[in-house]
């Protein structure tokens, strides 16, 4: 078929157009993930680091997403090869790898996650992302390598050391500054004030700018516009569970008043 092509990545159309990305991380079922694109969310997170979805259900949050012409970026278990590609295959727009620790670490990931000319990622073609055999196989490789990111995330003080090199790599659209593991890394689990922590944010941000990656990171209204002038333009800016635990603490807390 003629001018068939992989469904366009809505952040990185946003991103490559001077835009900032919004984001909310999804710990419930793909409903959460229909109401954030219900609402007008750019892109949603659904995380296989921490939590125990199966492939069928990440499959539903894809569905759901694409519903309403909204990306998904599913952070990625480490491991093989097939840990990273999955999601991706399931038509997932972005994958985010947690506690990349070094160059060599993120070169095997770039490897393992896009196609020649660039990686040497394992070729399927029958699945959703290439609209399951329709998408010729040599339109497959360069609309994937084009139109669907992979994201590395800094959690740690250890790859700060090779942050430039790593932030020159070809096939990396993002990196992403993850504060809460990188606080406990460094022994002052839960201190945004840290000094440590505020440099490293500020350096993946001007790191990423002098090398033409997004710089990617979590936030919340308070700080979004300090951020954004830091030079971030991907804000993970709250999460489902937050606003259910606040949610039901509040209707208790009313109640309580009541009795």
């Amino acid at each position: 078929m003629e001018n068939i092509k992989m469904r366009q990545s809505r952040v990185l159309k946003k991103l490559r157009s001077g835009g900032v990305v919004s984001c909310l991380k999804v710990n419930f079922g793909p409903e959460a993930t229909e109401i954030v694109g219900l609402n007008g969310f750019d892109c949603a997170w659904i995380d296989r680091e921490h939590l125990a979805d199966d492939w069928s259900t990440l499959q539903a949050h894809i569905w759901a997403a694409k519903s309403h012409d909204m990306d998904v970026v599913v952070r990625t278990t480490r491991g093989c090869y097939s840990n990273y590609i999955k999601p991706l295959e399931l038509d997932a727009s972005g994958i985010m790898i947690p506690h990349v620790m070094n160059l060599e670490d993120a070169k095997s990931i770039v490897k393992m996650t896009r196609f020649q000319p660039i990686g040497l990622r394992a070729v399927d073609g029958g699945n959703a992302d290439s609209l399951y055999t329709m998408l010729d196989p040599t339109e497959y490789i360069k609309q994937a390598n084009e139109e669907r990111f992979v994201i590395l995330q800094i959690e740690d003080p250890e790859p700060l050391e090779d942050l430039e090199e790593i932030a020159k790599l070809e096939g990396i659209d993002m990196i992403f500054f993850g504060p809460g593991d990188f606080s406990h890394a460094i022994g002052d689990l839960g201190n945004w004030k840290n000094k440590q922590l505020i440099e490293a944010r500020k350096k993946i941000a001007e790191v990423c700018i002098r090398n033409n990656k997004f710089a990617g990171t979590v936030g919340g209204v308070g700080n979004y516009q300090e951020l954004v002038d830091m030079g971030y333009r991907f804000i993970s800016l709250g999460a489902d569970v937050v606003g259910h635990v606040n949610y039901s603490r509040q209707i208790m807390e009313d109640i309580s008043k009541k009795i």
